[in-house]
């Protein structure tokens, strides 16, 4: 038992004098003095935005860290983060950066000077006007842009955005003709205007973010205009007239004549309640009437057939402003009555196929070429039956696009 003290108090001298040798080789090793290490900075976060930068981190546990400075650039800069209060994450915006992908390191430092191992934060990507000019208008839809309600407000239909969009600005003028402004929000594929004002110009400016944690939010350069919103004004058949120029087809009697056209009857009538063409009209063949008053812009078209029979199913609508030397000559069953037509001025508002049974109302949009609108000519090619003179229809309107 005495020689195993002994043993223990030889072993524990010898231990000291170790420490004390390893501790002295360290101090010397570094010109005599400790190195101290304060705490590093844990879990750093990135934001990107525009020219700038955030970092976010939560806040050491070490109560001697006064500041943390962040270098970037290969440490060419920096930027000073103090700590005055205890909190639990440590913000900082770096400012003034280029469009470019940052790696920043962080020190922590106390006092006297001491400092951290580095923190690197790597592949930070900073947006700027490369990104911006590169952004485009959330996209209409090409196929329907808007329709305009009875009520005069005006939806506009646009495409499924991309996922970074956050909302498109549109600006307008309202029926009152004030200046107004709504958002189109990002999950939503179309917008209401409340009230519109015919004619007017609808402008939109979307804005985007690059990624999800984006600081800022980007806006497209310019605003884009909208299609062109029309409202359609039906025509007013009041004014309508019966017209009845050398080669047009005769009425099968009075009380079928082209007026019934615009009768007000709603469906499709029975005889005689429609226009039914003569006996000798051969196919094809014309009718002409007048709308009463010259149009800018008709653009529209419904044509309702007979509740059984001799419905068209191929039909020409043709337009001019003015019968002065607009007379054809040749009959409407010639292939040559199309070229004719129109040297004589008329313009093909629409070739219409219909592959029903002729009945129902059907509507057509009309092309006037920009041309004024005043007397209509239908050339009907073809009906249902496959009947070679005879032709039925309960009702004709128009619209003109305002």
């Amino acid at each position: 038992m005495k020689n195993l003290i002994i043993f223990a108090g030889l072993f524990t001298l010898a231990m000291t004098m170790g420490c004390k040798k390893q501790q002295t080789d360290f101090r010397d090793l570094f010109n005599g003095h400790e190195i101290i290490y304060t705490g590093s900075p844990k879990e750093v976060l990135s934001r990107p935005g525009n020219l700038r930068a955030q970092l976010k981190w939560k806040s050491s546990s070490d109560p001697s860290i006064v500041k943390y400075v962040i270098y970037y650039n290969n440490k060419a800069d920096s930027q000073v983060v103090a700590i005055n209060n205890k909190t639990d994450s440590v913000f900082a915006d770096i400012a003034n950066l280029q469009e470019f992908v940052y790696a920043f390191t962080i020190y922590s430092y106390d006092k006297n000077g001491n400092r951290s191992i580095p923190k690197e934060i790597n592949n930070v990507k900073v947006y700027g006007p490369t990104y911006k000019n590169g952004l485009l208008n959330r996209a209409y839809n090409a196929t329907e842009p808007y329709v305009v309600n009875a009520d005069g407000s005006v939806k506009l239909n646009f495409n499924v955005p991309d996922t970074i969009n956050t909302g498109t600005l549109i600006k307008y003028t309202n029926a009152s003709g004030n200046a107004a402004e709504l958002t189109l929000l990002a999950k939503d594929n179309s917008v209401v205007l409340p009230s519109y004002k015919a004619g007017t110009e609808i402008q939109y400016l979307s804005s985007y973010i690059p990624q999800r944690n984006s600081l800022d939010v980007f806006a497209v350069s310019a605003y884009s205009v909208f299609p062109q919103v029309y409202k359609y004004i039906l025509c007013d058949r009041s004014l309508f007239a019966e017209v009845h120029l050398p080669g047009d087809a005769p009425t099968y009697e009075s009380g079928t004549s082209i007026s019934k056209l615009w009768d007000g009857s709603v469906g499709p009538q029975g005889y005689p309640n429609i226009f039914h063409s003569g006996g000798n009209s051969g196919m094809p063949h014309v009718i002409t009437f007048d709308l009463g008053k010259v149009y800018t812009n008709l653009s529209r078209i419904e044509e309702t057939g007979r509740d059984c029979c001799n419905n068209p199913d191929r039909f020409e609508v043709w337009g001019i402003a003015d019968l002065t030397n607009a007379t054809t000559n040749l009959s409407a069953s010639d292939n040559g009555w199309p070229a004719e037509a129109t040297s004589k001025g008329w313009t093909l508002l629409k070739d219409v196929t219909r592959t029903d049974d002729g009945k129902n109302a059907i509507t057509a949009e009309l092309d006037n070429g920009g041309k004024p609108i005043r007397y209509i000519r239908i050339r009907i090619k073809h009906v249902t039956t496959g009947d070679g003179n005879y032709s039925n229809m309960s009702e004709i309107r128009f619209w003109n696009k305002e």
